[in-house]
């Protein structure tokens, strides 16, 4: 079984939103709420600063938490691809995942159940990669099976030093930003 996952070049992100507009477009996404957004990141003090941008979502976490949390099961790993997901149709509606995400990656669909990045499953089923890698003009994305060492996204994370965000919450991100 694949376990799929991304690597973010911050070299080559401009922050140009063209993941998060065909996101919005693939996924039927409603107006007002995302399943990917841009985030900037200054560190440093002049005249050293250096400036991060990232390209934010779901990290479909190796143990993620709003799965554990979700009293229905409506949020769980598939098994294609080990993609974290939420049955529409069995959510409540409870907010238990949105407060358990330490990512803030999820929000409630007006029609009342948590929404968020599903790596537009439903793509890679046919072969195809995620809205978000399509579109991007820089070709920062990288996506694939982390575990295939000759994968795409094997192949990133090899070449050039990487981190996940909030590795020290314990879930365990499957997005990597390439340093």
């Amino acid at each position: 079984m694949a376990r799929f996952g991304m690597a973010i070049d911050t070299r080559t992100c401009v922050g140009c939103m063209d993941c998060v507009v065909a996101c919005k477009t693939e996924n039927g996404v409603p107006e007002g709420f995302n399943r990917d957004w841009i985030a900037t990141e200054s560190v440093g003090t002049f005249p050293t600063l250096h400036m991060e941008i990232r390209s934010e979502r779901c990290n479909h976490c190796d143990n993620p938490p709003c799965v554990t949390c979700c009293p229905t099961g409506a949020s769980h790993v598939s098994d294609r691809g080990a993609i974290v997901l939420v049955t529409h149709g069995e959510c409540i509606g409870c907010k238990a995942c949105l407060a358990s995400c330490p990512y803030d990656a999820r929000f409630v669909h007006p029609e009342g159940y948590a929404d968020k990045c599903t790596f537009c499953v439903h793509r890679v089923q046919e072969g195809l990669d995620p809205a978000c890698v399509a579109v991007c003009p820089t070709h920062c994305f990288t996506f694939g099976d982390l575990d295939d060492p000759a994968s795409a996204v094997s192949r990133a994370l090899a070449s050039r030093k990487a981190h996940p965000l909030l590795a020290a919450a314990g879930t365990r991100p499957r997005i990597f930003y390439l340093d």
